[in-house]
């Protein structure tokens, strides 16, 4: 039974150095991790044991594991099968990661001392106060 390792949702990008024998599917997803209707950028990694032969652009990718080392990459047009000795897949989650944990306010102390320091380093003789203070200490 195929497992779907990855969906791309529009244009997905197809990189592909046949030296290294990699294949990159770059695009947006088609399911989003942080449970909105938008996805996140997703990039597919497969290190393939041979050259993959795919156009430059594909829409509306699925990635399927096969089992074993098997993959079927499928599009509209067509599908692909790739032997790969690895799969990497990473997703842009950071919207969904600082939306959970909301940022640490800063205390009023700390926001005092950087305006001052700012303030002085944006001129000559508070540059030539800040210098003479870090001689000092």
């Amino acid at each position: 039974m195929p497992e779907a390792l990855a969906s791309f949702r529009g244009t997905v990008r197809c990189e592909r150095s046949n030296r290294a024998h990699t294949l990159i599917l770059s695009g947006v997803s088609a399911d989003s991790l942080s449970g909105d209707s938008r996805g996140e950028e997703t990039a597919l990694l497969l290190s393939a044991s041979a050259p993959v032969e795919c156009p430059d652009t594909l829409d509306e990718a699925v990635v399927e594991h096969l089992g074993g080392r098997q993959y079927r990459i499928r599009s509209a047009a067509r599908e692909w099968l790739v032997e790969a000795a690895a799969v990497h897949l990473h997703r842009e989650i950071a919207a969904a990661f600082y939306r959970a944990i909301p940022p640490r306010t800063v205390p009023w102390r700390k926001r005092l001392f950087w305006r001052v320091v700012l303030a002085l380093a944006a001129s000559r003789p508070g540059l030539a106060a800040l210098r003479m203070l870090r001689r000092h200490v």
